[in-house]
């Protein structure tokens, strides 16, 4: 189980960049805004250029006693001693990076249906990223999109089942969605574009937090 914060976990910003705004700068306005959970995910850059980045962001999360988490790279995790890694299905093994981190550190794992997030429960992970709610740009090699209906069903599953593994809704999700994910019973959403992507992110943060409540 997550040893977090509610609100830390519940809005959870990934890193991305576009041609206004760098992968720091957007993860610093999420910050400004409110936003206390960041994962760090460059996918098309290089090793230094991560752990360069991952170096700078950690402090900032730590200033604002937010959660920090590094995407694939379990090494970087270690190093600059981030709270977590996220891993996907191509990445090392949940129960390989528990043995090598140890158990102070946030394992979250990539997600589509309710076998694998059974998987990860039994594997040890802390959460499950769920998705993709609906297309979206920033991640490639996308599943079949969940949308509203995909949620309800998992929910009720891993309830079945006896799941207790919060699961994050992610993928395309924009602020009119929210409500209506959290209905399904997700605990929390995980946004990366429509922060990045807005006139102002560091206002659009505040807006969804002001919606949501935290």
């Amino acid at each position: 189980m997550l040893k977090v914060e509610t609100n830390q976990f519940r809005l959870q910003y990934i890193t991305h960049c576009n041609e206004r705004f760098s992968y720091i700068e957007g993860a610093e306005m999420a910050l400004e805004g409110g936003c206390r959970w960041i994962q760090l995910r460059m996918k098309k850059s290089s090793r230094d250029e991560i752990l360069s980045v991952a170096r700078h962001l950690k402090q900032k999360c730590k200033e604002k006693n937010a959660i920090f988490l590094i995407d694939d790279h379990v090494d970087i995790c270690s190093r600059v001693k981030a709270d977590g890694v996220h891993l996907g299905k191509n990445d090392m093994s949940i129960y390989d990076a528990r043995s090598f981190l140890g158990e102070g550190f946030i394992i979250g794992a990539t997600c589509h249906d309710v076998d694998e997030i059974e998987d990860a429960y039994c594997d040890g992970a802390d959460y499950a990223g769920v998705g993709p709610f609906r297309f979206t740009t920033t991640k490639e090699n996308l599943n079949t999109v969940l949308g509203l209906e995909g949620y309800q069903r998992i929910v009720k599953e891993c309830w079945q089942r006896g799941l207790s593994l919060p699961l994050t809704a992610i993928g395309g999700i924009e602020t009119n969605h929210i409500a209506e994910i959290l209905n399904t019973g997700m605990d929390s959403i995980a946004i990366s574009g429509t922060i990045l992507n807005a006139e102002n992110p560091i206002e659009q943060t505040k807006k969804i937090i002001s919606q949501w409540k935290i």
